[in-house]
């Protein structure tokens, strides 16, 4: 197969990547800031994340939202693909946080999926979105080689940050209950 035929394929697999998992979390987010979806919406969902220890939860939910819907968005589209990557990872490491405590596996409650979608997400982030994007037709003004280590290094220490206060808060309150 010559070098252009695998070079198209390779970038219509990374279109449909982008499609499907951008979709997937465009759908996650939106439950959270509109309530689409059977979602709570940004109250319902606020509630929620103080429910599981994200204080403060508006504040929360619409980061959550915003990570999962915006960074979805701008994956489907082909566009800041390190930064889409990087911010739709992070808002899937809180929700691996919340699911740690069942396992593994998504039938029992697990982190299975979120840890899918974060992982899905990263990668795409990683490998940039292939010659059908926005960022290829912008001439990757958004996608520098720079870019994806400033996304990923700042995703990973805001996720660090938000969980760690998370478990910190419930390790309180669990000491304080006893």
């Amino acid at each position: 197969m010559a070098a252009t035929a695998r070079s198209a394929r390779r970038d219509l697999g990374l279109l449909a990547l982008r499609a499907g998992t951008g979709a997937v979390l465009v759908a996650h987010g939106t439950q959270k800031l509109f309530g689409w979806f059977g979602g709570g919406g940004i109250e319902g969902t606020a509630r929620g994340m103080e429910a599981m220890g994200f204080t403060p939860g508006r504040q929360s939910a619409l980061a959550a939202g915003l990570g999962e819907a915006g960074g979805g968005a701008l994956l489907a589209l082909g566009l800041a693909t390190p930064a889409a990557g990087a911010a739709a990872a992070g808002a899937m490491a809180g929700a691996v946080a919340v699911h740690a405590p069942a396992g593994f596996f998504a039938q029992s409650g697990g982190y299975e999926y979120p840890a899918f979608l974060g992982f899905t997400a990263a990668a795409i982030g990683l490998a940039g979105a292939g010659r059908y994007s926005l960022d290829h037709a912008t001439c990757h003004r958004l996608d520098r080689p720079w870019m994806v280590a400033a996304a990923f290094l700042g995703s990973a220490a805001a996720a660090s940050a938000v969980v760690g206060r998370r478990n910190r808060g419930r390790a309180g309150a669990d000491d304080a209950a006893q």
